[in-house]
C-alpha cells in the first residue's frame, strides 16, 4: 500500500524543478509549461468519476494494477519525442493517479477496517515524503546524464515498477470497492447546499494554491536569485512540510468542538507565506515551511469536512465526488493561469498576490465550513441516528 502511495504524487510534482530545462529545450511558454501540472488535475477531476466503476467490473486488485501500469507507461511516454509525447504521457500519468487516489482508501478500508485513520495518515505521509525526495533530487539526477530532464523523469519509473512487482500476488483476488468510494458527483439537493459548497470551495482553493506552488516555486525562487539546485531542494521541502500536519492534525480534529479555528489558521499560514515570498524572498525557507504546513493542513481539514459535514455515508460519498470534481477543475486552472500572468507581466508578484487573496477567501470560507453542523441542518457534535439521517 505504501509503495502504491509513493507512486501517486511524485511522478507529477517531481517534474516542477525541471520546468526551466523543459521550457528551454522544447521552446515552451510559461502557460504551456503550466499545463504539465494542469493536465493531471484535469484527469483527477474526470477520471476519478469512473474509478469505482472500473473496480466493480474488474476488481479492486486488478484496477489498482492497471492504474500502476498507466503511471509507468505515462512516465516512459513523456520522455519520448517532442512536446506531444510530454503532454500525452503527463495525461496518462494523471489518469493512473486518479484511479489510485480513489481506490487506495477502499483498499485501506477493506484490509485494515480498524486502523483506517492511522493508515490513511501513513500513506499520505509516505506520498508526501516520496514527492519531496523526487523534487529534491530532480536537478542532480538531470546532471548525471546527457539526457537531462528526460533521464531525471525516467528515473521515477522505479516507483510504479516496484509497486507493480509487489502487487502481483494480489491479482488472484477480485474484490469490489467499498461502497463509500463510489464518488458519483450527484446528490440532488447536495448541489444546492451552501455548506456543501463551502466544503468544496475550501478544498478547491487549497488545491489551487498548492498546485500553483508545486508548478512554479522553483521558477519563482530562481527569479529571486536562488540556484536551480537550491530551488529544487526548497521545492522538496515544501512537499515534506505539507506532510507534517498528517502527523498531528487528523487525531486533533476529532476532539475539537468545531474546526473553524484550525481551518482559519491553515489558510492564514498560507497567506503569510505567499505575502512573505513577495516582500522578503531571502527568507524563502521560512515561507516555504509555513506554506507547506498551511496547504498540508488545508487538505487534511478539507477531507475531514467531507465526513464531518455529511449526515450519512451515501451523502459523504456524494459530497466527496462533488468536492473532488469541482475542486480539481478549479485547481487545474491555477498553473496555466499564473504562468500566463507571469508571461504578460514578467513578474511573479501579481501571481503570488492573487494566490494570497484566495487564501483570504479560503480563511473566510473555513469559518463557515468548520462549523459544528451537518448538511440538512443537523448538529455535528453527535453522530445522527439512522432516522435523523433519513
Amino acid at each position: 500500500m505504501l509503495c502504491i502511495a509513493m507512486a501517486l504524487r511524485a511522478p507529477v510534482t517531481g517534474v516542477a524543478p525541471l520546468i526551466g530545462m523543459i521550457r528551454e529545450q522544447l521552446g515552451l511558454s510559461s502557460t504551456a509549461a503550466g499545463m504539465l501540472i494542469t493536465l493531471p488535475l484535469l484527469a483527477f477531476a474526470v477520471v476519478s468519476l469512473f474509478a469505482a466503476g472500473l473496480a466493480r467490473r474488474f476488481g479492486l486488485e486488478r484496477a489498482l494494477f492497471g492504474a500502476l501500469l498507466l503511471i509507468a507507461f505515462g512516465i516512459v511516454a513523456r520522455t519520448q519525442g517532442a512536446a506531444w509525447g510530454l503532454y500525452a504521457g503527463t495525461a496518462i500519468i494523471g489518469s493512473g493517479i486518479a484511479i489510485g487516489n480513489v481506490l487506495l482508501p477502499s483498499l485501506v478500508k477493506r484490509d485494515f477496517p480498524q486502523r483506517v485513520a492511522g493508515l490513511t495518515s501513513a500513506y499520505v505521509l509516505t506520498m508526501s515524503v516520496a514527492a519531496g525526495v523526487a523534487s529534491a533530487i530532480a536537478i542532480p539526477l538531470a546532471g548525471l546524464s546527457a539526457g537531462g530532464w528526460r533521464f531525471s523523469t525516467l528515473c521515477l519509473l522505479a516507483l510504479p515498477v516496484v509497486s507493480l512487482l509487489l502487487w502481483l500476488p494480489q491479482l488472484s483476488h477480485h474484490t469490489a470497492p467499498a461502497s463509500t468510494t463510489t464518488h458519483a458527483p450527484h446528490g440532488g439537493r447536495l448541489w444546492r447546499s451552501p455548506l456543501a459548497w463551502q466544503v468544496t470551495l475550501y478544498l478547491g482553493i487549497n488545491s489551487f494554491v498548492f498546485y500553483v506552488a508545486v508548478s512554479w516555486l522553483p521558477a519563482i525562487l530562481q527569479d529571486a536569485g536562488y540556484s536551480a539546485e537550491r530551488a529544487g531542494s526548497l521545492h522538496g521541502l515544501l512537499q515534506l512540510m505539507s506532510a507534517g500536519p498528517a502527523l498531528f492534525l487528523a487525531p486533533v480534529v476529532s476532539r475539537l468542538k468545531d474546526q473553524r479555528g484550525a481551518a482559519f489558521c491553515s489558510a492564514a499560514s498560507s497567506f503569510v507565506a505567499l505575502a512573505g515570498l513577495i516582500a522578503v524572498p531571502a527568507w524563502a525557507t521560512l515561507w516555504i515551511v509555513l506554506l507547506g504546513l498551511g496547504t498540508g493542513g488545508g487538505i487534511i481539514l478539507g477531507l475531514a469536512f467531507v465526513g464531518l459535514r455529511a449526515s450519512h455515508a451515501q451523502q459523504a460519498a456524494a459530497l466527496s465526488g462533488m468536492a473532488q470534481c469541482v475542486g480539481y477543475l478549479f485547481a487545474a486552472t491555477g498553473p496555466a493561469l499564473m504562468g500566463a500572468l507571469h508571461d504578460r507581466l514578467n513578474s511573479w508578484s501579481v501571481a503570488l498576490g492573487a494566490c494570497a487573496a484566495l487564501c483570504v477567501a479560503m480563511a473566510i470560507t473555513g469559518l463557515y465550513a468548520g462549523r459544528a453542523m451537518q448538511i440538512g441542518g443537523f448538529r455535528a457534535h453527535a453522530a445522527p441516528t439512522a432516522t435523523a439521517a433519513q
